[in-house]
């Protein structure tokens, strides 16, 4: 901040009325108190005296919102007379407090310069020039010193308030991101869970209207598992919006899939009339890391989801292997539909997108293709020892 700058920041501190007060009744007294120390002398330098004490009550103020030209003014009446001094010096300290350390250096140098021809037409009694002159070098040095030392602790401490507040910004920065990312991790995962439990009930649905010949209880037991599938949806859907709504909202206490319910898993795809080849090779699968074995599990339920939407009706072979201090190895088939079929439902595309970056978060890698005559997809997950 320049002179000018501090000068109307100065200008608007409402506390400059009060200050100027005190400035005016503490120069007031210490000129006093000097001017009757002196009472002793020439008539003439009485005069001079009381007239440079009242001169310097009166430029006092102006210090506080010009603290180099009155300080200046004053340090004038300083080289003039004594009563001048204690006004003076409180100009020296404070444009030590507000000013650059070249212009209060500058300033106590003019303030040493006044006093020292002081000195010399207005000599003090027991004591040489020398001595006095270094006295006084002393004293505007200690107050140029001073000024310093009260201006760096202030901008250090107005460092440590904004370090502080940027600090606090960035701490609520870092909570807010959180919380996205975890919002974000709960809406895939239902987006997971939503779409297998979707593409069953297209499956069944399906069923109901290729096969309007079906035997009465086959047609009412569809029917239910239907109606139990847009339940068990719904409150899966209730359960993801009041999770994106709610910000301090959490589903660690929600039981989260893993390897082990693989078997479910195939089951519930086979009561849907898929044809699922499991082949299960994992060595002390209870070791797997629980974040790994959610990641397994998800990636086996896209690829069973992906199959029934765009290959229903063909088989899927699905094999898993791995042991601790390899890595688990998911690999999931399914052969081309005819040309020209319909998919069962329509996809986004962002399945594997999702599951790709999923993958990813756990250490590991996704790979997908079509060869031969069939869709692969395959994963690799760490499985520290």
């Amino acid at each position: 901040m320049n002179s000018e700058n501090a000068c109307e920041v100065e200008q608007r501190d409402p506390r400059l009325a009060a200050g100027s007060a005190v400035v005016v009744a503490t120069v007031g007294a210490l000129g006093a108190l000097t001017v009757w120390g002196r009472s002793g002398g020439p008539p003439g330098a009485l005069a001079v005296d009381i007239a440079a004490g009242v001169l310097a009550c009166v430029l006092a103020p102006v210090v506080l919102w010009r603290p180099v030209a009155g300080t200046l003014a004053l340090t004038v009446l300083a080289a003039l007379s004594p009563a001048a001094t204690p006004a003076a010096t409180f100009g020296a300290l404070h444009v030590a407090q507000r000013r650059r350390f070249p212009v209060a250096l500058a300033v106590g140098a003019a303030g040493v310069a006044g006093h020292a021809v002081q000195g010399l037409w207005r000599p003090e009694g027991g004591i040489t020039y020398g001595w006095w002159l270094l006295v006084v070098a002393l004293a505007y040095g200690a107050l140029v010193g001073w000024g310093a030392l009260a201006q760096a602790r202030r901008a250090l401490l107005a460092s440590l308030r904004e370090r502080a507040r940027r600090a606090e910004a960035e701490q609520g920065r870092r909570v807010a991101e959180a919380r996205m990312l975890e919002r974000t991790r709960m809406a895939r995962e239902m987006h997971d869970v939503l779409a297998h439990r979707l593409s069953l009930l297209a499956t069944y649905a399906g069923a109901l209207e290729y096969r309007p010949d079906a035997p009465p209880e086959k047609l009412a037991q569809a029917a239910g598992v239907v109606r139990a599938g847009v339940h068990q949806a719904l409150d899966e859907l209730r359960e993801v919006i009041s999770v994106l709504r709610d910000e301090d909202a959490r589903d660690d206490d929600r039981p989260q899939p893993v390897l082990a319910d693989l078997p479910a898993l195939v089951a519930e795809s086979r009561d849907a009339g898929g044809s699922v080849q499991l082949r299960d090779e994992v060595v002390e699968p209870a070791a797997l890391p629980a974040a790994a074995g959610r990641t397994a599990y998800r990636v086996v339920q896209e690829g069973l989801t992906n199959a029934r939407k765009h290959a229903a009706g063909r088989p899927v072979r699905v094999a898993v292997e791995g042991r601790p201090g390899t890595r688990l190895v998911i690999d999931i088939r399914n052969p081309l539909p005819p040309d020209g079929a319909v998919p069962l439902a329509p996809g986004t595309g962002t399945g594997l997108v999702g599951l790709t970056e999923r993958v990813q978060l756990a250490g590991g890698r996704l790979d997908h293709e079509i060869a031969a005559g069939e869709f692969r997809l395959r994963a690799w997950l760490p499985w520290p020892a």
